[in-house]
């Protein structure tokens, strides 16, 4: 079973494509995951966000913590 939400419909090379246009343009992410190992914030982060106390399996799954947090650290002023 599948934990988290699907960011979107996929085709074969549809990721390898997308990562590769986004690292032509300068991608942030590629930058700030050589320098922080984001994984380390799994646990807590889902002990802190992920609601265990549902009664049913029914309705939208999460997104992944992890990806949400990477989109907040990214967006931060500087």
């Amino acid at each position: 079973m599948q934990k988290y939400k699907e960011t979107g419909y996929k085709t074969l090379f549809d990721e390898d494509n997308r990562y590769e246009r986004l690292s032509k343009i300068g991608n942030p992410l590629e930058k700030l995951s050589k320098v922080i190992d984001f994984e380390m914030f799994r646990k807590d982060l889902e002990e802190a966000v992920l609601n265990k106390d549902k009664k049913s399996k029914v309705g939208a799954k999460p997104y992944d913590v992890v990806m949400m947090f990477k989109i907040m650290v990214i967006l931060q002023p500087q």
